[in-house]
């Protein structure tokens, strides 16, 4: 299979302006994420797709692959949707530009998810731990089945235990937070970019929801940990701490 990466980069972000150009490392933050893609074997190349011309500029000076995009996409998924329709590729994945520590093998377990063809996206999840997570509407639980095909993904406790407490310790975990990484067949994400949004998805507010209304099969790969993600002050501290002491 033929995979690229296609990174989404907006300027604008409501608890982190310009998030992608900081460079208190010494490097932007979209270099990061950009090298960490490239790091993963089984992809062949990262596009960042942008609507401002000062994120272009910046992966230019760092050799990176940049596209202009239109400004008014709704989300990311139709950021990447605009760039996927000039390209040749069998697989599209979706990297958050805010993802600076993302491990690439798991870049690279994604890929390798959709090696089944009647996969039309595939997607990532770490087994759940804890109470607090498990009732935390800001954390996204999924469900499978037996083959690892998402059931469904919610903001609320799935599965809900009817009788005693959760079972966080079990082996292999059926308690999952979902991590929004996404790969898609280029074929499966032009067409989720021209399907209206589904009651579900409006209601739970998660767009591969949208995916599941539509019929299209998400293979959950479960990997040990969550990637730092970059959305606040507090965690690009935290990165250039880590950044800095090497780890």
């Amino acid at each position: 299979m033929n995979a690229v990466v296609v990174i989404p980069a907006r300027y604008a972000s409501q608890r982190l302006p310009a998030k992608p150009l900081l460079n208190d490392t010494g490097k932007y933050l979209i270099q990061h994420v950009h090298e960490q893609a490239a790091k993963a074997k089984r992809v062949s190349g990262v596009i960042v797709a942008t609507d401002d011309r000062r994120i272009f500029d910046a992966v230019a000076s760092f050799g990176g692959r940049a596209v202009m995009t239109r400004a008014d996409h709704p989300s990311g998924t139709d950021r990447i949707a605009e760039v996927a329709a000039t390209l040749d590729a069998d697989v599209v994945v979706n990297l958050q530009g805010d993802e600076p520590q993302f491990d690439p093998a798991d870049l690279d377990k994604l890929v390798e998810l959709m090696a089944d063809p009647a996969t039309g996206m595939a997607t990532l999840a770490i087994p759940l731990r804890n109470k607090a997570d498990y009732l935390n509407p800001n954390v996204v639980k999924v469900v499978c089945d037996r083959t690892g095909r998402a059931l469904y993904f919610s903001r609320s406790p799935i599965p809900f235990v009817r009788d005693g407490e959760p079972d966080f310790a079990r082996t292999p975990p059926h308690f999952l937070q979902h991590l929004g990484v996404y790969a898609y067949r280029r074929e499966v994400l032009l067409r989720l970019a021209a399907t209206p949004p589904h009651p579900l998805e409006v209601a739970e507010k998660l767009e591969q929801l949208r995916a599941l209304a539509d019929g299209i099969g998400i293979k959950v790969g479960v990997i040990a940990t969550a990637h730092r993600g970059v959305d606040t002050p507090e965690d690009y501290a935290a990165f250039v701490q880590s950044y800095r002491a090497g780890v």
